[in-house]
């Protein structure tokens, strides 16, 4: 068994853009510019736009956060996504998920320029995903990828399971890892809620991803020997062993599948840091026009 270290590989990439930022601003050129728009006070939230901050900084990046009190309204939400599409000085922004209830996370989506969209989450971008045009790809889908990518795992022929159907994870690493392309010419189920007798689908994948939100759910009995295991799970969960009182677990019981596995992604420090650089490779992209020109 070998652990993917999600951790090297996204130090790795910083490495990479830090070098490409360099050349940029070396020619007169301002610094990629990414924008965070923070609505409450989520504990969660706060910590990983704070972590968003940092890597700007690693990277030679700009950054701006815009806060919202939990009670903003939903037009004057909108009205900030609106002056960061027609702000020149920002190359890409996200409005950071979960919004409160009484805001239609799926009305805000939709407002943000998919030119700007370094989420991956517009409309416009899923859908040229799923036609093979380029797009910003939503960072845990792309961090996934990358790291297939850069441990030469095999994906053509290869019978790969997604669990989960979400429009962030599971839906778009099926259709990448579907295309024609490397990695990908994989043949893909996705599996979910409904799926019935689920066990004799993940036993015979050859790469399984879970992103199911379920801790320990993937036991096992639940995978043949010399799968890749792909935990996109992070799920906090109680425990007296550290000072926080929490700890993340993935969707994967690591003890019982770690064992069969040939390659297996630890959590946290797998697919986890590959998200927040992808986001960071996604801004890169913008500044340099090279998705939609």
């Amino acid at each position: 068994m070998q652990l993917i270290d999600g951790k090297k590989v996204a130090a790795d990439i910083k490495t990479e853009i830090a070098k490409q930022v360099g050349k940029i601003v070396s020619k007169g050129d301002k610094a990629p510019h990414l924008a965070a728009v923070l609505v409450g006070h989520d504990g969660a939230s706060e910590t990983y736009v704070d972590l968003k901050v940092k890597d700007c900084k690693a990277v030679g990046f700009r950054s701006s956060l815009i806060r919202h009190d939990e009670n903003v309204k939903e037009e004057e939400l909108l009205a900030t996504v609106h002056d960061l599409n027609n702000d020149p000085e920002i190359d890409g922004f996200i409005v950071q998920l979960p919004l409160p209830a009484h805001i239609s996370e799926q009305k805000v989506i939709e407002a943000i320029d998919p030119k700007k969209d370094v989420d991956g989450f517009h409309p416009m971008n899923l859908g040229r995903v799923v036609i093979g045009l380029p797009a910003f790809v939503s960072a845990t889908p792309a961090g996934i990828m990358e790291l297939i990518e850069r441990y030469d795992i095999e994906t053509s022929g290869k019978y790969c399971v997604v669990i989960g159907r979400s429009n962030i994870v599971g839906r778009p690493v099926s259709i990448l890892l579907s295309r024609k392309a490397v990695p990908g010419n994989a043949t893909v189920t996705v599996c979910h809620s409904r799926t019935k007798n689920i066990k004799d689908i993940t036993r015979q994948a050859d790469i399984l991803i879970s992103a199911l939100g379920s801790p320990g759910f993937v036991t096992a009995d639940m995978v043949k020997d010399g799968v890749v295991v792909i935990d996109v799970g992070t799920t906090r969960v109680k425990s007296d062993k550290t000072k926080s009182g929490w700890k993340l677990k993935g969707d994967i019981n690591f003890d019982e599948v770690s064992p069969k596995a040939s390659l297996i992604t630890p959590v946290p420090g797998g697919v986890g840091p590959m998200t927040r650089v992808a986001l960071l490779k996604n801004t890169l992209l913008a500044a340099e026009g090279k998705i939609y020109g």
